[in-house]
């Protein structure tokens, strides 16, 4: 029988938070993964390679829902417009923004020749970058718990494709995918077989034994230096390392598998099943190998932490973003502005995007990151720290179609035009960190000459307000990314 294909060539699983608490530590996953793994060994027992292939049979192009434009070879100009360059500043009229070649050729006066450029009047509505979300999970944000127990693998990763989709159709051109291996969905998108955004994956989260990426059942524990790897370890979800040693090769295994940015696990959260909220993971040697291994590649470290501690000790081991953090004190956001680093915030609010736990301690651990959340952000503009925008969302189909609603409440802190360059300029700067480790070469976020052609036509006034992103259906007029228009109801 000739030897399959990686399964994590295949199978883009991603594990990992969702809006208000993490829950990486659920057991879910483990009898998830266990159950996956077993129809792929039946499949491949009856029908070889050729069985498990069958499985993704399914997984084709889906017929592109807009128009588009008339000949892909011809510029195309967009006139009469205002436009929101992604920078924050004040919106600019009279500019017309010629796009060839799949970037921004030149922002040109209003009434310029358009040459053999295709002409597409946008009646005065803003022009912006696409959105970029900082902290998405390709895979499993549009799945229930339940489906992800009991549905056919297939249909996990039909589900997954089809969520690509109305992730970019809802105007997210771009997202920093920090856990699990969505190297296969990917590929896909950037090949073309399926619509979805720009993905700048991190493969597997690296975890230490009992972290928060530590998914095994109790009775697969004591592990010996001869027991073979976890389900969850095998399919690239997450990896175990203990020791300098350990962590080096794990991170060297993502790199080599494509990863923008690594991924590490550096403290417990709300929904763990063995780490709890307050638990620092990792020694600042142990971290300082990822570092040093990344580095190498010219790419960074982000971690999940919540708490002082171990925020502070990841950045004395060189991490370069701090996903979560909601726990911080003065002295550790004191400590992120002075190393440069990154700042990862979600908008965890304990509001109607919240899961919502049925125990005590979860509820309070819940309820602590909602209260620091607060703080976090008050924070994060006192010492101006650079911050990120994401969503974090996992296992909940009701809450991806509102993915942009979590960037709207932001203007509880901001602006709204610094909420929404956070969300397009400045998480476009956190995602040139990955450097030549990005397969995207050219500058995201932001609308300026020789920049990738990822821009949105909108019905709304972001300068008095976000809500218009409450409804991407109706306010998204045109969606395009690298050039190609996805849909156009102008």
């Amino acid at each position: 029988m000739p030897a399959l294909p990686s399964f994590a060539t295949f199978y883009p699983l991603n594990h990992h938070h969702s809006q208000g608490a993490c829950q990486c530590g659920s057991p879910i996953l483990s009898q998830f993964h266990e159950r996956m793994m077993a129809d792929i060994s039946r499949r491949q027992f009856i029908g070889g390679a050729a069985g498990v292939m069958a499985m993704f049979a399914g997984l084709r192009a889906p017929r592109v829902l807009s128009q588009q434009p008339s000949d892909h070879n011809r510029p195309i100009l967009l006139k009469n417009l205002r436009l929101f360059d992604g920078s924050g500043g004040p919106l600019r009229e009279g500019v017309a923004i010629r796009i060839e070649d799949g970037r921004i050729q030149a922002l040109l006066a209003n009434g310029a020749d358009s040459g053999n450029a295709e002409v597409v009047d946008c009646g005065g509505r803003v022009v912006m970058p696409g959105l970029i979300d900082a902290h998405w999970h390709t895979t499993l944000a549009g799945i229930s718990q339940f489906e992800a127990m009991t549905a056919d693998p297939g249909y996990v990763h039909l589900v997954a494709a089809k969520e690509a989709e109305r992730t970019l159709m809802r105007g997210v051109t771009s997202v920093r995918d920090v856990g699990g291996p969505s190297f296969a969905l990917k590929r896909a998108i950037d090949q073309g077989i399926v619509n979805g955004p720009r993905v700048f994956p991190a493969g597997a989260m690296i975890s230490q034994t009992s972290g928060h990426g530590d998914f095994r059942m109790r009775h697969e524990v004591p592990r010996s230096a001869d027991s073979p790897l976890s389900e969850q370890e095998k399919q690239g979800v997450a990896v175990i390392a203990d020791g300098e040693a350990e962590v080096l090769r794990r991170t060297r295994e993502q790199l080599m598998l494509g990863a923008s940015q690594i991924k590490l696990m550096a403290g417990g959260g709300v929904a763990s099943t063995y780490d709890p909220l307050d638990s620092t993971q990792f020694t600042e040697r142990e971290l300082r190998a990822a570092v040093d291994a990344a580095e190498d590649w010219g790419t960074y470290v982000a971690v999940h932490v919540y708490t002082p501690r171990g925020i502070q000790r990841s950045l004395r081991a060189g991490v370069k973003s701090i996903e979560h953090g909601q726990l911080a004190d003065k002295e550790s956001v004191r400590m992120m502005a002075g190393e440069g680093a990154w700042w990862s915030l979600q908008p965890f609010l304990q509001d109607e995007d919240s899961n919502v736990y049925p125990d005590a301690e979860r509820q309070e651990s819940q309820r602590m990151v909602a209260e620091g959340t607060v703080r976090a952000y008050e924070m994060a503009q006192h010492f101006d720290v650079k911050t990120a925008w994401g969503t974090d969302i996992l296992f909940s189909p009701r809450n991806t179609q509102n993915q942009l609603r979590h960037l709207a409440k932001l203007t509880r802190f901001y602006d709204s035009l610094t909420t929404l360059a956070m969300a397009t300029g400045r998480n476009g700067e956190l995602l040139a960190m990955s450097g030549l480790r990005s397969t995207y070469q050219g500058k995201l976020g932001i609308i300026e000459p020789d920049a990738l052609a990822d821009l949105l036509v909108v019905d709304g006034s972001p300068e008095q307000g976000l809500d218009f992103l409450n409804d991407p259906k109706a306010n998204l007029r045109l969606i395009m990314k690298g050039g190609r228009v996805y849909k156009n109801t102008l």
